[in-house]
Formats: C-alpha cells, sequence, structure tokens
C-alpha cells in the first residue's frame, strides 16, 4: 500500500474513511458503520513533520468501537516523517523489452537458416562436387532476390555512387575467395571439420592486425589464441576423414574474411549503405567476379555432365536442393548484416560462436559423422577458446 501523507493542519480522518472506503469494495464484509472522527494531538504530533501511514493489516476483522461493540475496520499505524517525502517513479522499459525480442528473433533466424544451408550446401556437393558453380549460384540467387525487391520495392534501392563501388571492389574479392574456399572445403571434408577449422577465424585476426597492421592487444587476447590454435590442431590431426585440400579451404576461408572485415571497416567508413542493402551491393560484385573463374575452373561441360548424373541420382529432389541452398545462403547472410545494425560487434562474435556450434551438432547428427572423443575434444576447446577471444577483446 502506497503510504500517505497528512496536513498538520487537517483533521486525522483518514482512517474511517480508509476503512469506508475498502469495505465498500468488498462483497464479503458486512456494511460498515461510521467510525468517529479522530483529531490528532498537538501534543504527541509534529506541526512541521506530515504523518504517514506505514501499514495496513487485519482485513476483515473486528475492531472494538465504543463501549467496547465490535465494528468492522482496518487498523492502520501511523508515522511521523523525518524529512520530506521523495517521489519515486517506476516505469517499464517497454523499448528495451522489445529491443531484447528483436535481436532474439535475428539470432534465432540468423543460426536456423544457417543451419538449413549447411545442410542443403552439403547434400548438393555430395552429389554434385562443382563447388565453384555451386558458390556462383549462391551469389546469383541473392543478386536476384535484391534485385527484384528493389524494383518492386519491397526494400529501398540504396543511393551508390563511383566511390561506392570502388571502396567494395576489394571487399567483394576477399569475400569471394573466402566463399568459394569455404565450399571446396566443405566439398571434401565434414560440414563439422570445416566449422571447427573455421573457428579459428580470430587467431588470423589477430596475426594479421599485429603483423600487417600493427596493432597491438592485450594479454589476455593473446592468451586466448592458444586453445584456438590448440584446438583446431588437435580436431585436424585426429579427424577421420582427414583432406589435405577441405583444411587448406577453411584455413584460406579464414583468412580472406579477415582481409574481407579489415577492407570493410577502411574503405567503407562514413559510407550510408549499411546492413541488408551493404550485402546485396557486395553479392552483385562478388558475383560479377566470381563468374568468369568458375567457367575457367570447371566449366558447362564438366557441369552439364554432373548435373545430369546427380538428377539421374537423386531425382526431382536435387533441384530443390539446389534452390535451397542458393536461397538460404543469401537469407542468413542478409540477416547477420542486418543484426550488425543492432547488436555491438562483441554481441555478434558470440553469437557467431553459438551459431558455429549449432551447425556442427546439427551436421553431425544428420549426416551421421563419425566423431572420436578426442576430436569432440578438440573441437569444445577451439570453440571456447573463440568465446574467451571475444570476452578478452572486449
Amino acid at each position: 500500500m502506497k503510504n500517505m501523507a497528512f496536513s498538520p493542519n487537517q483533521s486525522f480522518t483518514t482512517t474511517a474513511t480508509l476503512s469506508e472506503n475498502l469495505l465498500k469494495r468488498s462483497p464479503f464484509l458486512p456494511k460498515p458503520q461510521t467510525l468517529p472522527t479522530l483529531h490528532h494531538s498537538k501534543k504527541d504530533v509534529c506541526l512541521r513533520k506530515p504523518l504517514y501511514i506505514s501499514s495496513a493489516t487485519g482485513f476483515g476483522s473486528s475492531v472494538a468501537g465504543p463501549e467496547g461493540s465490535p465494528r468492522a475496520g482496518v487498523p492502520c499505524n501511523a508515522y511521523e516523517a523525518r524529512s520530506q517525502p521523495i517521489p519515486i517513479s517506476i516505469e517499464f522499459d517497454r523499448e528495451g523489452a522489445a529491443q531484447k525480442a528483436k535481436i532474439g528473433a535475428y539470432f534465432a533466424t540468423w543460426w536456423a537458416l544457417n543451419v538449413v544451408f549447411n545442410i542443403y550446401n552439403k547434400k548438393v556437393l555430395n552429389a554434385f562436387p562443382f563447388p565453384w558453380l555451386t558458390s556462383t549460384l549462391s551469389l546469383a540467387a541473392g543478386s536476384l532476390i535484391m534485385l527484384v525487391s528493389w524494383a518492386s520495392r519491397i526494400a529501398e534501392a540504396p543511393e551508390t555512387d563511383l566511390d561506392f563501388w570502388k571502396a567494395l571492389f576489394p571487399v567483394a574479392v576477399a569475400h569471394t575467395i573466402g566463399h568459394v574456399a569455404a565450399t571446396v572445403s566443405m566439398s571434401k571434408v565434414a560440414v563439422s571439420f570445416t566449422h571447427i577449422i573455421k573457428s579459428g577465424e580470430p587467431a588470423f585476426t589477430v596475426l594479421v592486425s599485429r603483423f600487417l597492421l600493427g596493432e597491438a592487444f592485450s594479454l589476455p587476447v593473446y592468451l586466448s589464441l592458444l586453445p584456438i590454435i590448440g584446438g583446431c590442431a588437435l580436431s585436424a590431426a585426429t579427424e577421420l576423414n582427414f583432406n589435405l585440400i577441405g583444411f587448406m579451404g577453411a584455413m584460406l576461408s579464414n583468412l580472406a574474411f579477415v582481409f574481407r572485415n579489415i577492407f570493410s571497416k577502411r574503405g567503407m567508413n562514413g559510407k550510408s549503405v549499411g546492413g541488408m542493402n551493404y550485402y546485396a551491393c557486395l553479392s552483385i560484385m562478388s558475383l560479377f567476379i566470381l563468374t568468369p573463374f568458375a567457367i575457367a575452373v570447371e566449366g558447362p561441360q564438366l557441369w552439364a555432365v554432373g548435373w545430369e548424373k546427380a538428377v539421374s541420382q537423386i531425382g526431382p529432389n536435387f533441384i530443390w536442393w539446389v534452390v535451397a541452398q542458393s536461397v538460404f545462403y543469401h537469407l542468413y547472410n542478409q540477416v547477420s548484416y542486418m543484426s550488425l545494425n543492432e547488436i555491438s560487434p562483441l554481441t555478434f562474435s558470440i553469437g557467431n560462436t553459438m551459431k558455429r556450434i549449432s551447425v556442427i551438432v546439427a551436421s553431425i547428427i544428420i549426416f551421421n559423422t563419425p566423431l572420436q572423443p578426442i576430436n569432440a575434444l578438440g573441437a569444445a576447446i577451439a570453440i571456447s577458446g573463440t568465446f574467451l577471444y571475444s570476452q578478452a577483446k572486449q
């Protein structure tokens, strides 16, 4: 019950009034009788201080009235305030709660889309081992989705100029290399192994930033690299289906994405395009960069033979797999870039670590990947190191 203040020049009638109001609202109590008016005594009450009701107990109990007759009432204790009352306002932060719910939705969507992409991507690569074309189709699907969205006004088209595309070019080159290298890796080894090695990306970030950019880090950051490097090495040494091309593809992907982030911070700083539109522009430019190399490395003749073989073995579902992996690749990257506008880099880094755990666990279950206990230990150590790195860099 809230405290109530009384003026020293006012009759002390609140006890009776409070009793009557409470009793009128209760259907279980008899109709109250009027209580006598109580006047304060100047001997007992300091006229300079207000009175406060500190508690109200005994709802519905009998209180002795005049001549011992019982009356229904609510006894209230009063005390003198030592200072003037201070108003306290308790407000519910609805905007903060809505923001947390929004970030949670981003993370859940990001992880779910990433898991679905990795599953369909691996299915396509098992039946159609052409990672260059698969990577090209992923970028093409994203580019087409965004071009249609801009043309239909579903999404607002970004305002770009020549300087923007010049600054974006090195970012797109690094993004293309990282994307193809990761796809090549997953075409040779298990999805879980690729993501275990890719969890070592913070080590590349620190090494490149330290020796090429001259950036210094604290001792805890350097120490956090030990479990990352040790865990990746342990997983690689105990991988049952180890493949050098798959291992080197994952390592090259880490290095390329580190340079992508560096180029993005340097060249794109101050540019107005961000989030969803930024990734859309990145996909379009990467598509133009990758297409001629995909044709040169694999070529339409090999694609035609491989496609016919995959359709004959899998059936029409193979076409759905290709469409799904291409669309979900764009969607999960789009959501991740959109979330960057809402959260801090530290929160994003932690979310990326949790995303990798979900992909590793899901791929092991779905593809029945054989996993030795020591291999699982290496993965746990590497991922724990990634989490420690994100905390140490805060």
